[in-house]
């Protein structure tokens, strides 16, 4: 991807995904008139450049199928941004920053190495949608208490022991997947989940 992709400032949509590229230049943060899409899925990206978060009016950003390890903080910065996906890579953590993305709808986190999240994903008050099965996860923060719209979260695959009573008291929730995972111990207030009409998968 040449440097000189800067200079395309009129673009509202970009789709450079299932090529060979290795390398995101700084100048994509110069594209700032992207709104509807900045499509990087299938390619070889190692990480992703600060200058990213200058792109505060895109909707949709998609980094799957990539060998992502690490985000920057500044991604935060992508105030418009209402759908995230980042399945497929090597990420191990998230950025506490991810918590400034306010108006993110669906947050796509399937088949990375995340161990943990940060206290800031409660922050997300308008999430939708939460993916992060096959993750090593073994615990969730009580911080997703803050989640108040959220209606599917999928936790297939993961290595958590314990559900946080937090998700007992989210008032959207539709479905709860925990398929290939195993909590020591299921908490009282599942029945509850399910008896208000939430899905929940075991």
């Amino acid at each position: 991807m040449p440097d000189r992709i800067g200079a395309f400032t009129g673009l509202r949509m970009l789709d450079l995904g299932h090529n060979r590229l290795d390398h995101i230049p700084a100048a994509i943060g110069e594209l700032t008139g992207l709104t509807d899409c900045l499509y990087l899925s299938d390619n070889g990206f190692t990480a992703v450049p600060e200058s990213l978060g200058r792109l505060h009016r895109l909707g949709y950003l998609n980094l799957t199928d990539n060998r992502l390890t690490e985000l920057p903080d500044a991604l935060g910065g992508i105030a418009n941004l209402r759908e995230l996906r980042l399945y497929r890579n090597r990420l191990t953590a998230l950025p506490e920053g991810i918590g400034r993305l306010r108006a993110l709808c669906e947050l796509h986190l399937a088949d990375n190495r995340l161990t943990e999240l940060p206290d800031g994903i409660g922050r997300l008050a308008e999430l939708r949608v939460l993916d992060l099965r096959n993750n090593p996860l073994r615990r969730l923060p009580e911080s997703l208490a803050g989640l108040t719209r959220l209606r599917h979260l999928d936790l297939r695959a993961t290595r958590i022991t314990e559900l946080p009573a937090a998700l007992a008291g989210l008032p959207a929730l539709e479905k709860l997947d925990l398929r290939w995972t195993k909590p020591e111990v299921l908490p009282d207030w599942l029945p509850g989940l399910r008896d208000r009409g939430c899905t929940v998968l075991l």
